[in-house]
């Protein structure tokens, strides 16, 4: 016997600029925004039937149409609308709704007001993702492309080693990453942006603060703070890259390293991912 199993469909990327003008200044939102629909859709592969099929040109358009009234706030508030406008199809089950906003700021002009002129600022990238039911709405909010470096307090050693191990134990090296972390809300947010920068604040400073024995351990400890620091979410998923920077021998050239030249590696680069997350007790 021969069934279908779990599938599911969207549009990816759906590019989105809003620029809003009002009396205070314009302002750029720049998003991209993915869809994904769950239900039943099965006529479709099994019949070649379409008539349940919410086309992936709709969705595009739906975010357009529903960004012109909706988009007035944080990307989470615009992803619960989406989620919510889609699961008003009595077919589809679940729709996941991923956002990114891309930051634009603007550029002062002569008599420093500002001018209409924005520069992008690629420093990070906001991110949210809404999963949607019929009966229930979960919120996650997060960033990506978030590169952070320690040059003290990083540590690795005390590893497994075989005879195919060559790296040397370290109490004191370079650690940088580019970090993707997401926080699940255990409920609605007054505040979406505040609640962010919060979060956000925490993570940057509990990173630059505390002694790290490894990546795993910095995760745990980031997380662990993120959970005990803001009673409003109840998981935290990370992924950190460890992006290498080894040092030089500069012997061969006549001189001595001492602890400040480096080579920046991006591949091959190890790859941390973990999720930390309150328990029901």
């Amino acid at each position: 016997m021969i069934e279908l199993g779990e599938n599911r469909y969207g549009k990816r990327a759906i590019r989105l600029v809003k620029v809003v003008r009002d009396p205070d200044g314009t302002q750029v939102r720049d998003l991209t925004v993915d869809i994904a629909l769950e239900g039943d859709f099965a006529a479709a592969h099994t019949a070649g039937d379409n008539a349940a099929v919410v086309a992936t040109d709709t969705m595009k358009n739906t975010v357009y149409a529903l960004a012109a009234d909706q988009l007035t706030g944080a990307i989470e508030e615009f992803g619960t609308t989406l989620g919510t406008h889609f699961v008003g199809f009595p077919q589809v089950r679940r729709a996941t709704v991923d956002l990114r906003e891309h930051r634009w700021k603007p550029i002062a002009g002569a008599g420093d007001s500002a001018s209409g002129a924005f520069r992008r600022v690629g420093d990070a990238t906001r991110t949210a993702r809404v999963t949607a039911t019929p009966d229930a709405t979960v919120v996650e909010s997060g960033l990506e492309d978030l590169v952070v470096m320690k040059t003290a307090g990083s540590a690795f050693s005390g590893f497994a080693r075989d005879r195919t191990t060559t790296l040397p134990e370290l109490r004191d090296r370079i650690m940088a990453t580019n970090v993707t972390v997401s926080w699940r809300h255990s409920g609605p947010t007054a505040d979406w942006d505040a609640s962010h920068a919060a979060i956000a604040t925490t993570l940057l400073e509990v990173f630059a603060d505390h002694a790290s024995e490894s990546v795993q351990h910095s995760i745990w400890v980031m997380a662990q703070a993120m959970l005990e620091r803001h009673a409003g979410i109840d998981e935290v998923r990370m992924a950190l890259p460890n992006l290498h920077h080894l040092p030089i021998d500069l012997t061969p050239f006549g001189g001595t390293n001492r602890g400040e030249i480096f080579v920046a590696t991006t591949q091959p680069h190890g790859l941390i991912e973990a999720t930390v997350r309150r328990t029901a007790s």
